[in-house]
């Protein structure tokens, strides 16, 4: 399982690349090149929701909705 640290770093570069308008991204060997922009995006978005759930513990398990009528 990777660490939180490890996704974290993993998140920066990613978001340092989209910032920089590339779309290759290189790992220590591991060289990465993503098709659009989109995908890069579906990356960050996939380590955020890991991260999410490293930190949280998981998924929600209750939702709760709060109603007034504003009087």
């Amino acid at each position: 399982m990777v660490s939180l640290s490890d996704l974290q770093t993993r998140l920066e570069a990613l978001r340092a690349t989209r910032a920089g308008g590339a779309l290759k991204i290189r790992e220590g060997e591991r060289e990465v090149t993503f098709r659009s922009d989109s995908e890069l995006a579906g990356a960050i978005a996939d380590i955020e929701r890991q991260i999410a759930a490293l930190t949280t513990g998981g998924r929600v398990t209750a939702v709760r909705i709060f109603s007034s009528k504003g009087i």
